[in-house]
């Protein structure tokens, strides 16, 4: 949001924060979405490319996501008159301002995979004493 005020404004108001949550998670939805734009913020990748980056999924799947990314404003695709044609896609200005939210989830992934794996070793250890 451009304006501090804006942002305030929506976060003092439930419908409003909500509304722009859903707006988001529309855009992002879906178990690849991320992982392609967190591959694009390392520059320009082919389909191939990202296809051998982003394990497990299918070229089709790929190529639906990459389309609903360019729909949204998120990726640009360019056609190279190369011959063959090469296909390039990189993260627009929209993707690139999404940076911070991935770096924000990344932080939290990692203490919470450190916490869990803390509990959990606790946890086990607990029970192993009880028996």
């Amino acid at each position: 949001m451009e304006n501090k005020n804006e942002f305030e404004e929506v976060k003092s108001c439930s419908k409003q924060y909500i509304l722009a949550i859903n707006d988001t998670l529309n855009v992002m939805s879906g178990k690849w979405k991320l992982p392609i734009i967190g591959s694009l913020f390392y520059g320009k990748k082919r389909f191939k490319e990202l296809e051998r980056e982003i394990s497990k999924i299918t070229p089709r799947m790929l190529s639906k996501e990459l389309k609903d990314l360019e729909m949204n404003g998120i990726i640009r695709r360019t056609v190279l008159e190369t011959a063959p044609i090469t296909v390039e896609y990189e993260l627009t200005e929209a993707g690139h301002s999404f940076q911070s939210v991935l770096d924000s989830m990344l932080e939290w992934g990692l203490k919470h995979r450190k916490s869990y794996f803390e509990n959990l070793k606790t946890n086990t250890s607990e029970m192993t004493t009880n028996f």
